[in-house]
């Protein structure tokens, strides 16, 4: 298996699969000074032709720039000519969904996508498509929710003193902990079946400030006040406005049932616990 980004996802997919069975080489910008898990080669992202001509699983992480899918930019050509190549597992993003005024969107959704990274998501899912079928091979649309885990958290928040409990009444995120992206992936990889869209994201939607407050309340310290959102607005950042200005609940009922998983951590109750398990562990 190549993982065409060892980023904050593609790290744990690599770990879970070598977990799996799997050979595995991962690819970084630049591999100087970043430690390697065990069992997990990495190598620059310029240098990756050769792994890929070799792969049998293929996991894209990587995100879509304005000039297009940058794995299939640099590497089009190896991958239709690896002969071995039987799967591709590409992350996406729920946002290809845009606002639907806090509507449920299921696996069979059409993507409506209202932010240019969106669409660009949506552009670079089409294009994978398109390469799958004209080598018939398996591949795997992931749109992946809110990632969270161990130092991607709102602990890290708390601790900073930087955590906001914002109530917008009707608004929740779908999410997902890193753990179950990789698990899910390699699930996929494990049971691959011609063109699928499958959901990363937990069984339970939630506004931001339960999250907040649940984790305040494991950490043994007050939940910051609830802030109404048209106060708290006037300091949000461009980015942190465009996700608060959609609203959608992220069905997986099919996602699981295709891939026969239960999730590590089903809320984001049971993953809050579990970074809390993991800190521990690293002390």
């Amino acid at each position: 298996m190549i993982v065409a980004g060892l980023g904050y996802a593609g790290a744990a997919i690599s770990e879970e699969a070598v977990t799996a069975g799997f050979t595995v080489a991962g690819t970084v910008r630049d591999p100087a000074g970043r430690p390697a898990s065990p069992g997990v080669a990495v190598l620059p992202f310029a240098e990756a032709a050769e792994v890929i001509r070799a792969a049998t699983h293929l996991v894209v992480t990587a995100a879509p720039e304005e000039a297009g899918d940058p794995v299939l930019a640099a590497y089009r050509a190896a991958i239709a000519a690896a002969p071995a190549l039987r799967w591709i597992g590409y992350l996406s993003t729920t946002g290809v969904y845009g606002d639907r005024g806090g509507a449920v969107v299921d696996e069979a959704t059409e993507p409506a996508p209202g932010l240019p990274r969106a669409r660009r998501r949506v552009a670079a899912e089409q294009e994978w498509q398109a390469l799958a079928a004209e080598r018939g091979l398996a591949l795997d649309i992931f749109r992946v929710g809110g990632i969270y885990g161990p130092g991607r958290s709102v602990f890290d928040e708390l601790r900073a003193g930087t955590a906001r409990r914002v109530l917008k009444p009707g608004h929740a995120f779908s999410r997902i902990h890193r753990d179950d992206i990789a698990l899910a992936v390699v699930a996929a990889a494990q049971r691959p079946d011609a063109q699928r869209v499958l959901h990363l994201v937990d069984d339970e939607p939630a506004p931001s400030a339960d999250v907040v407050a649940e984790a305040a309340r494991l950490l043994g310290v007050p939940p910051p006040p609830l802030i109404p959102f048209e106060e708290a607005k006037l300091r949000m950042s461009p980015m942190a406005l465009s996700f608060w200005a959609e609203n959608r609940l992220v069905s997986n009922l099919v996602t699981k049932r295709a891939l026969g998983i239960a999730w590590r951590a089903p809320t984001y109750r049971e993953g809050l616990r579990r970074i809390l398990a993991v800190e521990r562990l690293r002390r």
